[in-house]
C-alpha cells in the first residue's frame, strides 16, 4: 500500500512517497533519491522496503528546483536534465529538509519511533551527511559520490552505519574511496563494504550498471541492520 505526503518546512511544503508495510506499528526508512527524482526505481525500492516490515518515506529533495521529478538513466536528455538539476541543489538545505522528512517519519501514524535513512549516489552522500548531522537511528549509504570531501564529518556519525562501494566505481575513484574507508577506521558503528568489479549505481533497478547479485547482497545488508537496530 502506498501514498503521497505533504512535508512543511519553514521555507515551504515538499511531497514524499509512502510506501507502507501490511503490519503496524514498524519502523520507518527515509528513502533519499538519485540525482533522478522519485521515480520508478526509488519507488521500487520503497515498496521492496515495506516488504520487509518497513515504513519507507521517499521525500521529493529537488522540490526548490522542480517539483515532481521522475527521470530514467535511458536517455541523453534525461540525464542532461537530471545533472542541471543536480549542479543547482544545495547539500546543505537538501540535509535540512531529510531531517525535515525524519521528524515526519518518527511522527507518521503507525511508526514506531526508530527512523533509519538510506539513499543512493547524491542521495549516499546525504546518508551520511544526515547521519552526520541529524541523528537517524542507522543508516545506510549506497556508493555517495563526493562523500569523499566531507569525511571530516565522519566523527560525527553516532548512529550504526553501513557504506557500500563498488570496486570499479567510475564517479568514487581508488584515491576517493580509500579516503572514506581510512575515514571510517577506528569508528566502531561504521562499516564500508567494497563490491568486488561493480561500478556506480549497481544496485539500481533497471540501471545499465546493475548487478543483480551484489546488489541483493547489499539490500540483505542493509535489511539486516534495520532489523537489528530499529525493529
Amino acid at each position: 500500500m502506498n501514498e503521497r505526503i505533504t512535508i512543511s518546512t519553514p521555507d515551504g511544503s515538499f511531497g514524499a512517497y509512502v510506501a507502507k508495510p501490511a503490519t503496524l506499528p514498524a519502523p520507518a526508512i527515509v528513502v533519499i533519491q538519485e540525482i533522478f527524482g522519485i521515480n520508478a526505481d526509488l519507488r521500487a525500492t520503497c515498496d521492496e522496503l515495506a516488504a520487509q516490515g518497513f515504513i519507507a518515506i521517499c521525500p521529493d529533495l529537488f522540490w526548490r528546483l522542480q517539483p515532481g521529478v521522475d527521470l530514467t538513466d535511458q536517455s541523453q536528455e534525461e540525464w542532461k536534465q537530471a545533472m542541471a538539476l543536480y549542479q543547482a541543489f544545495d547539500l546543505d538545505k537538501g540535509v535540512e529538509d531529510v531531517g525535515a522528512t525524519l521528524q515526519a517519519a518518527r511522527d507518521y501514524d503507525g511508526a514506531n519511533g526508530k527512523v533509519g535513512v538510506m539513499g543512493f549516489c547524491m542521495g549516499g552522500l546525504l546518508t551520511f551527511l544526515t547521519a552526520a548531522r541529524n541523528a537517524p537511528d542507522a543508516a545506510a549509504a549506497y556508493y555517495g559520490g563526493r562523500t569523499n570531501e566531507f569525511v571530516a564529518e565522519m566523527q560525527s556519525v553516532s548512529c550504526p552505519m553501513i557504506m557500500h562501494l563498488g570496486e570499479a566505481d567510475e564517479y568514487i575513484p581508488p584515491p576517493a574511496r580509500e579516503q572514506i574507508t581510512k575515514a571510517a577506521e577506528g569508528h566502531a558503528n561504521v562499516t564500508v563494504y567494497t563490491y568486488a568489479g561493480q561500478n556506480h549505481a549497481f544496485a539500481r533497478h533497471n540501471g545499465s550498471h546493475y548487478d543483480a547479485a551484489s546488489a541483493k547482497l547489499a539490500n540483505q545488508r542493509t535489511y539486516e541492520l534495520f532489523k537489528k537496530r530499529l525493529g
